[in-house]
């Protein structure tokens, strides 16, 4: 070989050394890299800032300052501003009104006429000429009846309020599981980003060692291709998060233009089952005291319907001025007195309270039931969420490391030439696939303790 020949071949050789060992430090860089991002908690800034207001409304308002928003922020908005909960308030508030009412006795009546007045003329002195009459009555209300009545009216509100609990614990549940979605999607936007990476010093590393025979150009393609698909999923997952967002607007009664950021680090859900026990349902479960609520709603209207046998009372005055002034003026003094006890006016009511016993027990019998299935759904709920829990754990502590492992030392080994492009690339899709799996399993786990606080009423 002449000595010119030797020259480039040393020359060539230098050049190729310079360029590996340059992506072997863009290697150890980028490694160091994740390692850093793997050390951090994963918690976001947020481009709005988000001020409730709950005195005289809560509202929203930007600020220069980055923050987030927490769930408990999200639940106490939703809690004053959604228009469904504000509809049962509102209802309950008109039956209140209604029962300052319910207690008052009906508007006396007033009149004036003729009375007796002859079809003739009456001669001077040959007869009665008639009376002009001024006439005042008024209907007295059995007082038990009153009472009744306003006590059913103000039960009446009781069962809005209650339906406002049931309303509420199930918009809670979806801004819970929109919220928790939204955490799970912000994790894998992160691991999506790190795969993006991963792909392009993939990349990178294959162009150089084409360009000196040592990779195939398909192997780039290949990597080419995965990066394309992972830009997909980005978009996929962005889109998720933007669905999110606009369910919490939703929910919260903002601008569906409202953005902002959630907080990852501090509202991860925790699972602390609690006994199962009927008796705690009885206290927690919303639906369960709306139909207490009805029953004794249905109650009071019996009590109501039981008054009805109590008699009213009606007085009434007249008074007559004789149009011949001979005759003295008059009165008319009467007092009368319903007789409910009657048969004929009796069957009704009686039949009312007897439907209402009916009515009653078919409640007690729904309550029974709901009691009945929540027990053993809660119990399966509580396995699942147990078992769930172990597989995570299982990801963490052994899945996701052996396999985070096999890639790099897979990488290591091609970044040492002694492994192919697409045994780097089958480790590194195992590892995404696995992540992926285990985020999955995550938002299951989060969806599956926020179903079961829902049946708690946590």
């Amino acid at each position: 070989m002449s000595y010119e020949n030797s020259e480039k071949l040393k020359f060539m050789k230098a050049i190729i050394r310079k360029e590996m060992l340059e992506v072997r430090r863009k290697t150890l860089d980028f490694r160091h890299k994740i390692l850093g991002v793997r050390r951090k908690t994963l918690a976001s800034t947020c481009k709005l800032s988000i001020v409730f207001c709950l005195v005289s409304g809560v509202c929203l308002s930007v600020t220069s300052h980055a923050q987030v928003l927490r769930l408990d922020s999200v639940l106490s908005v939703i809690k004053e501003r959604n228009p469904m909960l504000q509809d049962f308030r509102q209802r309950a508030n008109a039956m209140n009104a209604y029962s300052e009412g319910a207690t008052s006795w009906m508007a006396p009546e007033v009149g004036g006429g003729l009375w007796m007045m002859p079809y003739k003329k009456v001669e001077e002195g040959n007869g009665d000429k008639g009376q002009i009459m001024l006439s005042v009555q008024q209907k007295f209300t059995h007082p038990a009846k009153l009472k009744a009545s306003k006590g059913y009216m103000q039960s009446k509100a009781a069962i809005e309020l209650a339906g406002e609990s049931v309303t509420y614990n199930e918009l809670r549940a979806q801004a819970k599981t929109a919220y928790y979605q939204w955490m799970v999607l912000e994790k894998k936007k992160t691991v999506l980003k790190e795969n993006e990476e991963i792909i392009n010093l993939m990349i990178e590393i294959a162009k150089i060692r084409y360009l000196y025979n040592q990779s195939k150009l398909g192997n780039i393609y290949k990597a080419e291709g995965r990066l394309y698909e992972v830009k997909n999923m980005m978009l996929m997952n962005e889109n998720e998060i933007h669905h999110r967002i606009t369910l919490l607007n939703q929910l919260m009664n903002v601008p569906s233009q409202t953005h902002y950021e959630i907080d990852t680090l501090h509202s991860s859900p925790s699972f602390a089952p609690e006994s199962i026990d009927t008796s705690l349902f009885v206290s927690n479960r919303s639906d369960i005291r709306n139909i207490d609520k009805k029953i004794q709603s249905m109650r009071l209207n019996q009590t109501l319907e039981r008054n009805q046998s109590k008699p009213d009372f009606n007085l009434s005055f007249n008074h007559m001025i004789p149009r011949e002034s001979a005759m003295p003026s008059q009165f008319m003094l009467l007092g009368m007195v319903t007789i409910p006890i009657a048969p004929w006016s009796s069957k009704m009511y009686k039949s009312n309270i007897k439907g209402m016993d009916y009515e009653i027990e078919a409640m007690k019998s729904e309550r029974a039931s709901i009691l009945n299935e929540l027990q053993g759904m809660t119990i399966a709920m509580v396995n699942e969420i147990q078992t769930l829990h172990t597989q995570i754990e299982n990801y963490d502590k052994h899945i996701l490391p052996a396999l985070r492992r096999n890639y790099e030392t897979t990488m290591l080994a091609y970044e040492e030439n002694k492994e192919e492009l697409p045994m780097v690339i089958d480790a590194w899709e195992t590892l995404n696939m696995t992540q992926m799996q285990y985020l999955d399993t995550l938002q299951k786990y989060y969806e599956m303790i926020v179903t079961y606080e829902k049946q708690i009423e946590k």
